[in-house]
C-alpha cells in the first residue's frame, strides 16, 4: 500500500464513513455537543464583554460626581443592566418612603430591610441569568470522553472481530481498524476540552460580577443609610436662656 493510500484511509471522512452505525452515531452525538458547547462558549463570551463593559460605564458615571438621582434619569425607568436597576429600585423605595411624611427610626428600619430583600432578589434572578448555559458546558465536559471511549470500545470489538475473520494481523491491516475506534475518543476529547475550560471560565467571571452586584448593593444601603442619618438627626437644642432676675436675687 503506498503512503498515499495510507494517508487517505487516515482522513477523518474516511475514517467516518469506515465506520459501524454505532460509532458513527457516537461520532454525530459530539460533534453535535461539541457544536451546541460552542454556541454556548461564544454566547457567554460576549455576554461577559458586554455586561462588564457597561457596568464600567455605569461606575465611571457614578463616580463623576452628578447625583445618584441624575444617574438613575438616565438610566430611565427600566434599564436593563443589573446595576442601573438596582439603583433605580432603591430610590423609588427611598421616594415612596419619604413622600409619606417624617421618617421615624422603625419606619427607616424598614426601609432597609425591604431595599435590603429586594437588592438580595435582584441579585439572585441577575446571578441564574448569567449562568444559563453552563450546566450544558458541564455536561458536554464531563461526558463526552466517555461517550467517545464507549464508540472506541465498541470500534475497537468491531475491528478484532473483522481482523480475526481475515486471518492478517499485519499492521496495513491492524491500522485502519484501530484508527477508526480512535478517532471517536478524539472527537470527545475534542469537544470536552474547550467545554471545560469554557466551564471554569465563565464560572469564576459569574462569581465576579455577582461580587460586584452584592459590593455595589452594599454602597447602596450606606447611601441611603446616610440620607436617613441626616434626615432623622434631631434638632440642634436652642442656647439657655439667662437667669431671670429673681434667681439672681435668691441666690
Amino acid at each position: 500500500m503506498t503512503v498515499a493510500a495510507e494517508a487517505s484511509m487516515m482522513n477523518p471522512v474516511h475514517l467516518f464513513m469506515a465506520a459501524d452505525w454505532v460509532v458513527k452515531s457516537v461520532m454525530i452525538g459530539l460533534a453535535v455537543a461539541s457544536v451546541w458547547s460552542w454556541s454556548v462558549i461564544i454566547d457567554k463570551a460576549a455576554r461577559f464583554i458586554a455586561l462588564n463593559r457597561q457596568a464600567d460605564a455605569f461606575e465611571a458615571s457614578i463616580g463623576s460626581g452628578r447625583s445618584l438621582e441624575e444617574v438613575a434619569a438616565q438610566a430611565g425607568p427600566e434599564p436593563a443592566h443589573a446595576l442601573p436597576r438596582m439603583l433605580v429600585l432603591a430610590l423609588q423605595d427611598w421616594r415612596e418612603t419619604r413622600s409619606r411624611g417624617p421618617l421615624t427610626d422603625t419606619q427607616g428600619s424598614l426601609l432597609m430591610s425591604r431595599i435590603d430583600r429586594a437588592l438580595d432578589a435582584l441579585i439572585a434572578r441577575e446571578g441564574q441569568r448569567i449562568e444559563e448555559g453552563l450546566g450544558v458546558l458541564s455536561v458536554v465536559a464531563t461526558a463526552s470522553p466517555f461517550i467517545g471511549l464507549f464508540g472506541t470500545v465498541w470500534g475497537i470489538m468491531n475491528a478484532f472481530g473483522r481482523i480475526a475473520a481475515a486471518g492478517n494481523t499485519n499492521l496495513t491491516t491492524v491500522a485502519p481498524a484501530i484508527a477508526e475506534a480512535l478517532f471517536a475518543t478524539a472527537i470527545g476529547l475534542a469537544a470536552a476540552i474547550p467545554a471545560y475550560i469554557a466551564y471554569n471560565k465563565f464560572s469564576i467571571d459569574a462569581g465576579k460580577f455577582t461580587g460586584r452586584l452584592e459590593s455595589f448593593a452594599d454602597d447602596l444601603q450606606a447611601a441611603v443609610a446616610r440620607r436617613l442619618g441626616s434626615t432623622s438627626a434631631p434638632a440642634a437644642a436652642p442656647p439657655p436662656s439667662a437667669p431671670d432676675s429673681s434667681y439672681r436675687r435668691s441666690v
